[in-house]
């Protein structure tokens, strides 16, 4: 094997000594992570929102956007619970591109995963500490969850990683709420499959250790549309794929069952304003069918300060990477879904 070495080896107490949260920050962290955990165990029924850019490439504007939610938050807080994405890892489905903040924390500088660890902690501990927001974070590489796990308060299991073990049996020792998304294929069974392995206890090893699980009952799905061999979008939020997906749910007996829809990717076809009308439609489908009304209970949503996306980061709050819903839109849409859940 040819690994060379690019740094000393990282010391995993060291890391997480920096941008720690204490006093009033952790507490209201916890506080949140209590009604998170009441909302996917079903004894809250506020609609969970995991909402927020397609990746965390600036940190002044990823702030700016924490600032503007944290205030919607708590004007919508009685019916909708509001979970900031901060993602600093992403997939790149050949390699190539941008791979998040922690291995470019200049996007227009060369990667720097050292320096880029130490920025995702950074924006984590700001966007909580400065605007009380909680945050949520996709699980790309799970051997760096030890590096975060005491600042987020939701993980996400992508498309490219539900069906892999070290994905699934991590994630089974997560004390927080992980959603796993079904695969690009669309085959539901992988996604089950992986909330199965993550509800109960494993044994494997991890950081150069042996270890055991206790299991995570907080884990659920993430539908997110899928793609077929023609290239073609597939989405999977309509009415029967609800119903499909619920039978599924009771047939397996997993605890918690939750059902987050993912309104841009595969199901949007990357069509960002059609997020506003996959919303609509699903708050129509819970209204028409109780059992939807029951299991499907949030929304992820992909949202930054500018509408759309551009390939270098030129203008403050613009995706360089998914096209996103702008501010205004944002704000509008969250309304929304509010005065709907008040009808």
């Amino acid at each position: 094997m040819v690994f060379t070495a690019k740094s000393p080896k990282i010391n995993i107490e060291e890391v997480r000594a920096l941008s720690k949260l204490e006093g009033a920050a952790l507490a209201r962290k916890n506080q949140r992570d209590q009604e998170l955990e009441a909302i996917i165990r079903g004894e809250d029924q506020r609609i969970l929102l995991v909402i927020g850019p397609c990746s965390s490439d600036n940190e002044e504007a990823v702030l700016e956007y924490a600032k503007r939610l944290s205030t919607l938050q708590e004007e919508v807080k009685d019916r909708i619970f509001m979970v900031m994405r901060v993602y600093t890892a992403k997939p790149r489905t050949n390699g190539d591109g941008y791979k998040g903040l922690i291995h470019q924390p200049n996007a227009k500088e060369a990667p720097s995963l050292i320096n880029g660890i130490k920025a995702v902690r950074h924006l984590h501990y700001r966007v909580i500490s400065e605007t009380g927001m909680t945050t949520a974070d996709e699980m790309l590489y799970p051997e760096n969850l030890p590096l975060v796990d005491d600042l987020i308060s939701y993980m996400a299991v992508g498309a490219r990683s539900v069906e892999d073990q070290q994905h699934r049996f991590v994630a089974s020792g997560a004390d927080f709420s992980t959603g796993f998304k079904n695969p690009t294929s669309g085959n539901l069974n992988v996604m089950f499959n992986g909330i199965y392995a993550a509800q109960n206890k494993q044994s494997f090893l991890f950081l150069g250790k042996e270890v055991e699980t206790t299991g995570n009952p907080l884990s659920h799905a993430i539908l997110r549309g899928a793609l077929n061999e023609y290239g073609k979008n597939i989405p999977n939020y309509y009415y029967d794929n609800l119903i499909d997906t619920i039978a599924q749910y009771e047939k397996m007996g997993l605890e918690n069952p939750f059902i987050i829809i993912d309104t841009n990717h595969d199901n949007s076809g990357k069509q960002y304003m059609e997020q506003i009308r996959i919303v609509r439609q699903t708050l129509i489908n819970r209204d028409w069918n109780e059992k939807i009304k029951k299991y499907v209970r949030g929304f992820m949503i992909e949202s930054y300060l500018e509408d759309g996306r551009q390939n270098e980061p030129e203008v403050f709050g613009k995706s360089i990477t998914d096209p996103c819903l702008g501010w205004d839109n944002t704000e509008a849409l969250v309304r929304e879904i509010y005065q709907t859940l008040g009808e």
